[in-house]
């Protein structure tokens, strides 16, 4: 894509008091073969990807984006410079992808994500056999965050057209997500502050008993010390 060249080498400098927040999805889709390929022994075909959460082109601000795959691939630093941004492979084992994604202003640092590649729906040995040609997505949300961006990054990011025409849609229904996130959040809240009120009762508790105790002991000491006047 062409940019705006009268920014200059500082890309127009920052602005101040500005945010921009920019909503990704990144992860991966795998398909079991049905069985383990007689040539290099693979059982699946995944895609790894990084993709807008709303409808918007995102290399409007996007350059290009690193995929570091694991070192038993053939070069497995793949970049891909246009979007859609996702590479195909095919394997047999999970392991963590690092990915990178780069600006069109060289004076926005890039944005590293960690995502383990998620092949099986559950750990091998459980008993859950995998099904030949059934998709499994594992797919994370995350927010770009630019702190007073620069005019031009500013620029690009105001500037961002529509990706399709049609309805988008995520294959996680990110908005039901969150919320049974918040209600997980909000019950671990309510029992942790149960469990405090709980210890504090118990502490207080602890306290008076201690109390009585040194009260208990004061007295046996004055009964001590009279015994011992009368005694001498």
């Amino acid at each position: 894509m062409s940019l705006p060249t009268d920014f200059g080498p500082d890309s127009g400098g920052r602005v101040k008091g500005v945010t921009i927040v920019k909503a990704i999805v990144y992860g991966n889709v795998a398909r079991y073969f049905g069985k383990k390929r007689e040539e290099d022994g693979h059982t699946h075909q995944w895609t790894v990807y990084v993709k807008p959460y709303k409808n918007e082109d995102i290399s409007a601000y996007v350059k290009k984006v690193h995929f570091k795959l694991h070192e038993s691939y053939a070069n497995p630093n793949r970049i891909v410079t246009k979007p859609p941004y996702e590479l195909t492979e095919t394997g047999w084992g999970e392991f963590e992808i690092v990915i990178k994604i780069y600006f069109h202003d060289p004076n926005e640092r890039p944005v590293t994500l960690y995502h383990i590649l998620k092949l099986f729906q559950s750990p091998v040995g459980e008993g859950v056999p995998p099904t030949a040609g059934r998709a499994l997505v594992s797919e994370s949300y995350e927010e770009i965050v630019f702190q007073e961006p620069t005019q031009l990054m500013q620029h690009l990011l105001t500037g961002i057209k529509p990706l399709t025409n049609g309805p988008w849609t995520h294959e996680t229904d990110f908005e039901e997500k969150k919320k049974t996130t918040l209600e997980v959040i909000s019950n671990a809240k309510s029992k942790l502050r149960s469990e405090i009120t709980e210890l504090k009762n118990k502490l207080n508790t602890a306290k008076e008993t201690i109390s009585k105790l040194k009260e208990e002991i004061a007295k046996l000491q004055n009964v001590s010390v009279q015994y011992n006047n009368v005694s001498v």
